[in-house]
């Protein structure tokens, strides 16, 4: 990451459009600076600021309160998660559903995402046929981080790497037995390291940077 003791409207023309870069403490940008800035949605760290900002959006440690939903494929599976959660003392938002029809899963990761997004849930998990869908789904809310697991070392490396807020489950590839283990690993690993949790801020400054072209090589 670049760092600057002063911005100037020359430096920020340079800068690559969607980069990161770091202004020292006590640092200046010049207005004529911060408008280019913005205009190629650069995103400004302030040194000394970073790592509590990048702190912040590190998940849940203690997870207590968790939203649940699934589609028409995933019921029996989100049942039988939804059991032994409550079984562990765990609140439990069970968004469903329920019904026989066929249900379309970017509706229930949303419910889901949503939920966690506004913090009415400490971690979200979403089931259907096989969670990539899901996922995806979810990854669209800003502030989730979703990954579908199979194994429970997919989910710690999803929670200790990633910041893993919402796992996604595939009711055609997981055995409630297993989808136990892997929610167990899920919710009792902790996101500590500084390297893995300062990488949060550049997911962040990716998903701030929205659909703004990225130029091609060589293109001026």
């Amino acid at each position: 990451m670049k760092r600057f003791e002063i911005i100037t409207e020359t430096d920020a023309r340079v800068l690559e459009r969607g980069d990161t870069v770091m202004l020292a403490k006590g640092g200046h940008v010049t207005p004529l600076a911060a408008d280019t800035l913005r205009e190629r949605r650069v995103t400004l760290v302030h040194e000394g600021r970073a790592a509590a900002d990048a702190a912040s959006l590190v998940p849940t440690a203690d997870i207590r309160t968790v939203a649940i939903a699934s589609d028409h494929t995933g019921i029996t599976l989100r049942k039988a998660v939804v059991e032994w959660l409550r079984g562990r003392g765990l609140t439990v938002q069970d968004l469903g559903t329920d019904g026989p029809d066929a249900v379309d899963y970017p509706d229930v990761a949303a419910s889901v995402a949503d939920a966690v997004a506004r913090r009415e849930a400490d971690g979200g998990i979403v089931i259907d046929g096989a969670g990539i869908g899901s996922a995806i789904a979810a990854n669209k809310v800003k502030g989730i981080r979703a990954v579908m697991a199979t194994t429970g070392t997919i989910a710690r490396y999803a929670r200790e790497h990633n910041g893993c807020n919402v796992l996604t489950l595939g009711a055609t590839l997981v055995s409630a037995e297993e989808a136990r283990t892997i929610v167990l690993t899920w919710l009792t690993t902790p996101m500590r390291e500084a390297r893995y949790i300062a990488r949060l801020a550049k997911i962040r400054a990716l998903e701030e940077r929205g659909s703004a072209p990225v130029p091609r090589p060589g293109a001026g």
